[in-house]
């Protein structure tokens, strides 16, 4: 693993571990390196080491979350490798919080909001989405994402503002669920005939099978947006462009889509503008056309641009440590280097990794 300073151009340091990086997630606090069978935990102002959980069950998908807002600094990661079982973990405090019983499948998504004060997941059958209170782990929502065939979830996202979430999965179809507060129904909005049988109605539930029941209380989707394509994995995310909400789903054919969203009323997401991501600079717009150009130089074209000061490296753990480039360093030789970032004034260290046979990374 490389860790480079963003806007310096400069490497900070690097590390080498005993088996393949699955992955990587970090805050202005903690920084998560997610192998198969451990978690590492650093403090991402030094790169120190703080912990190394060992005792976790085998995740040879890498599966792990982390809150951005680092004040808590969140953890979230399998419990189970029968069930979807999500143990929460202080990444602060270094200490597990609780397990939260999510879902009766293995996990196949997690995710917190901007606060860290909610955490969604979906199990590998695709059609439930829950969402959970953080840190006590108590079930707010619950969603069903479909009913007919079981799908991969490619990506689940909060909105900045926490007000939706969104999942898309290798289906065509991206469901964005609105999370409405819940609230007791008043004795007069039960007087008419509708009132009287929506009461009626949600009182038999409690006769019925629990999984019928369940099924009858979970909500549906409040907007959906449909792609050109399925069976390509995708990640999706919630966003505010020009004072509007949009819906941008990238796709592993190198393509972004650009999607409205009526927060009012929902409904099908209409496609904007197809721009791809490949460096052709092509733009397809469609039915609108409220959004600014993009800018002639690209963001992979800025970062493949050479830097005079790209070949310098910062004096860091790998010398200071008395460990070579690409040598595993054992974990009483970490950060032993003087690294410190000011938040106020530097952006966080960026992470470039690529997995090799041999179980140790080198710069993408």
């Amino acid at each position: 693993m490389n860790v480079y300073h963003f806007k310096k151009g400069t490497e900070i340091c690097n590390y080498s571990y005993s088996s393949n990086i699955l992955s990587i997630r970090l805050n202005r606090q903690r920084l998560l390196v997610c192998l198969e069978e451990s978690i590492y935990i650093h403090n991402i102002k030094d790169m120190k080491l703080l912990k190394t959980l060992l005792d976790i069950p085998a995740n040879p998908t890498g599966l792990c979350a982390l809150s951005i807002n680092h004040s808590n600094s969140y953890l979230a990661y399998p419990g189970s490798l029968t069930s979807g079982e999500i143990v929460l973990y202080d990444g602060n405090s270094l200490k597990t919080v609780c397990t939260i019983a999510a879902h009766e499948g293995t996990l196949a998504a997690i995710t917190f909001n901007a606060s860290g004060s909610k955490l969604a997941s979906a199990s590998e059958k695709g059609t439930v989405i829950r969402v959970f209170s953080v840190p006590d782990g108590q079930k707010l929502y619950e969603f069903r994402r479909g009913m007919k065939r079981y799908v991969t979830i490619s990506s689940l996202v909060f909105s900045m503002d926490s007000q939706f979430l969104c999942a898309s999965s290798n289906t065509e179809t991206v469901h964005i669920f609105k999370l409405e507060q819940v609230t007791n129904s008043r004795p007069e909005e039960t007087s008419t005939w509708s009132g009287y049988m929506g009461k009626m109605f949600m009182a038999a539930t409690n006769y019925l099978p629990t999984q019928v029941s369940d099924m009858m209380h979970q909500d549906r989707a409040f907007a959906t947006a449909r792609l050109n394509f399925s069976g390509q994995r995708n990640i999706c995310t919630l966003s505010t462009i020009q004072k509007l909400p949009r819906l941008l789903v990238a796709s592993s054919n190198g393509h972004l889509y650009i999607y409205n969203l009526d927060p009012q009323d929902g409904g099908e997401c209409v496609l904007i503008k197809t721009h791809s991501l490949l460096g052709s600079g092509t733009t397809e717009e469609n039915k609108e056309n409220d959004l600014r150009p993009s800018l002639p130089q690209s963001y992979a074209a800025t970062v493949a641009r050479p830097s005079a000061s790209s070949a310098s490296t910062v004096p860091g753990y790998s010398e200071d440590g008395g460990a070579l480039r690409g040598e595993v360093i054992p974990e009483h030789e970490f950060a032993t280097g003087p690294v410190c970032l000011d938040d106020e004034n530097e952006f966080p260290p960026i992470i470039l990794c690529r997995g090799n046979q041999k179980g140790k990374t080198k710069q993408s």
